[in-house]
């Protein structure tokens, strides 16, 4: 008899609830339960799970591996995938295999690389990906001197953190006066640069910023799933230009984010994103970890979250290729079940047993759950 996986989620994605869906429904009929953490306990995560926990509050870095070890050795889980305070976790590796766990997610070494955009800029840049033109800033003459640079070239400019995860932090610099028209409709991305200079100016810390120019769509998200020998076994970009999504095996999107993927141990599940500048696709971002919208490869035939697990349990799954591209789709919010009020108790910080590990990368907010839902095909 095949025994059953646990898998864990810690403080993970509201999308995540299909990942689990899709770990419950795997292809190999292989009995899944699933256990998961959260700071917030209307996550719909927790109520998606077989078990759930809210997790300790304030924990550092090195208190919440120690946390996790417990939780594991605990719980009997065999694959942890982790969000929160990815970079501490990966850390301990070893120590997560002593009690049976095995990580999905990868080494520090690539973590740290991806950590900060400038960095990873770099990084990938030295093995032939192309990046946009950038600027790091950190005070409001250095943004000044980026966005008139910019803009003597013909670009608009904007910004995020050097650090962080997805577009928290994001905006689009404009020279428009601020004025009611800013106030109709909804609240969007841009912000007034004498505004952003006169916030900068009166700062009592420098910032960390990325200027770069804004990038054009379409947007591609490759989701890349590589072993532990660096090399790929799947790789099937996900497009975006306004609302229509569909997917994509062009090798101008593909060929960058394997390289990406294998040339710095991007091991298990990660996301590479790209845009276009000019006539050409250049890198916008690398995640190190599993996209929010992974699930929609469920419209290729694919079910990326049991791949990654099969492999974290060194069940080699092969090669992967999409049986079928899916159809173009769009994106809408749906209901999905929270847990009762007061549902789960919070979990206790167990005694420290280990040394303190490195800090954590900021974390990110859940986003909403969304469904998937066709588009007819664009007529010629």
């Amino acid at each position: 008899m095949v025994s059953r996986v646990r898998v864990w989620l810690n403080r993970t994605y509201a999308e995540n609830v299909f990942f689990m869906d899709q770990l419950r429904r795997n292809p190999s009929d292989r009995a899944v339960e699933i256990h998961a953490t959260h700071g917030d306990p209307d996550s719909p995560v927790l109520a998606a799970a077989d078990t759930a926990e809210l997790e300790p509050e304030g924990l550092s870095p090195a208190g919440y591996v120690e946390f996790a070890l417990d939780q594991c050795a605990r719980r009997g889980i065999d694959v942890f995938v982790p969000r929160l305070h990815q970079s501490a976790i990966v850390a301990h590796r070893s120590d997560f295999e002593a009690v049976g766990t095995a990580l999905l997610a990868p080494p520090p070494e690539a973590v740290a690389v991806f950590h900060d955009k400038v960095i990873a800029y770099e990084a990938v840049q030295a093995i032939g990906v192309p990046v946009p033109p950038w600027w790091r800033v950190r005070s409001a003459d250095e943004l000044l001197a980026a966005v008139e640079e910019l803009e003597a070239g013909g670009h608009k400019a904007c910004f995020k953190p050097a650090s962080g995860a997805g577009g928290v932090g994001f905006r689009q610099i404009t020279r428009t006066p601020f004025s009611l028209l800013h106030l109709s409709g909804f609240p969007g991305p841009y912000v007034q640069l004498d505004l952003v200079l006169q916030a900068l100016r009166g700062a009592e810390e420098p910032v960390d910023w990325l200027v770069m120019p804004r990038l054009e769509q379409p947007e591609v998200s490759v989701d890349c799933l590589t072993g532990p020998d660096n090399r790929v076994r799947l790789a099937v970009g996900r497009t975006k230009n306004g609302r229509r999504r569909g997917f994509t095996l062009d090798e101008q999107w593909v060929e960058p984010a394997r390289r990406t993927a294998e040339g710095f141990g991007l091991h298990y599940l990660s996301n590479i994103q790209f845009r276009m500048f000019g006539d050409r696709p250049v890198l916008m971002d690398v995640n190190a970890r599993p996209a929010g919208g992974l699930h929609q490869l469920s419209l290729c035939g694919l079910n990326a979250p049991w791949a990654a697990v099969r492999l974290a349990l060194g069940d080699d799954p092969g090669e992967l290729e999409p049986p079928f591209l899916g159809q173009d789709y769009t994106v809408v919010s749906g209901p999905r079940p929270v847990m009762a009020a007061a549902p789960v108790a919070r979990a206790e910080e167990p005694e420290p047993l280990l040394p303190p590990a490195p800090a954590p990368a900021p974390g990110k907010s859940v986003k909403a759950t969304a469904h998937v839902l066709p588009l007819q095909p664009l007529t010629p």
